[in-house]
This record gives structure tokens, sequence and C-alpha cells, in this order.
């Protein structure tokens, strides 16, 4: 899916925090957390323990991640977390928000900062071309197009 027209960064965030939250509530609610029954039924609880392990730690990381989308400056005509920019990768322009992983698991079209490209990009300015690496020996380029105003967070 495309970015969506008028979705700020901060209610794209918000709202897979409420996807997770959900889902650990319906582990919770689907699972005994108690070591009771056999070998197999522990054998479950413990595989739900980690499920919930690690859909706390996302959640505890997605609530960081609002917090410093609050607090982040945005430089007009500079990508940075948060810009909806339109590349031209060599097959005509494309949208993309610069995000988290938990935006590309929502279904937004996102360029992470810590991917090659996200690297080559952040703090590129519009009309930049910038090369990076995909995977070793392989180099592309991109050029910034445009740099939409950030996805400011909503109040």
């Amino acid at each position: 899916m495309t970015v969506p027209l008028g979705t700020d960064s901060h209610t794209l965030l918000t709202e897979r925090l409420q996807v997770l939250q959900a889902e650990r509530e319906s582990l919770l609610a689907d699972t005994l957390i108690e070591a009771t029954g056999d070998v197999a039924d522990r054998a479950a609880n413990v595989e739900a323990s980690i499920r919930l392990q690690l859909l706390d730690e996302r959640i505890a990381g997605l609530e960081l991640e609002i917090a410093d989308s609050r607090q982040r400056e945005h430089v007009s005509g500079v990508v940075s977390l948060g810009d909806v920019v339109t590349l031209d990768l060599g097959d005509g322009d494309e949208t993309y928000l610069v995000g988290s992983v938990e935006q590309a698991f929502a279904g937004v079209d996102t360029i992470t900062p810590l991917s090659p490209l996200g690297r080559a990009i952040v703090g590129a300015q519009v009309g930049a071309t910038v090369s990076y690496e995909p995977r070793p020996g392989v180099t592309m380029t991109a050029t910034i197009r445009t740099v939409g105003e950030s996805l400011a967070p909503s109040a």
C-alpha cells in the first residue's frame, strides 16, 4: 500500500501500536500461562511466553519511537525520518515514507533509515542523486525528486 494521503507518521505508528496491543491481548486470552498439563501443554506455554515477550519488546520499541517522533525537527528540502519522499530509482518516480520497520509491517511503502537506500537518502537534499549498495558488489542510484513535509505528529 502506498502512503495514505493525509496520514501522518504519528497516526501510522499509533495504529500499528494498537494492532500489536490487540495481538498481545489475543495471545494472553488464548494461552494458559500456568505450567500445567502434559509436556505438550507446557511446551505450548513456553512458546506463547516467548511470543508474548517478543510482542512486549516490539510494543516498548514502538512506544519509544512514538515519543521520539514528537521531538523531531524537520529541515525543509532535506530528507529526514518521517518524510514522504519521491525518488527516481531508474524506472520513474516512486513515493515512499522514510520510516520504521513497524510502518513497513503496517503495509506502508517504507524505506527504513538503516537500509542501504535509507542511509543514502537521509540527510540528502532534493535534486541530489545518491549511490547505494543494495547488496555487496551492486551499486545503484536514486534521485530525490521531492521531499514532502514531515508527517508531523498529530496533537
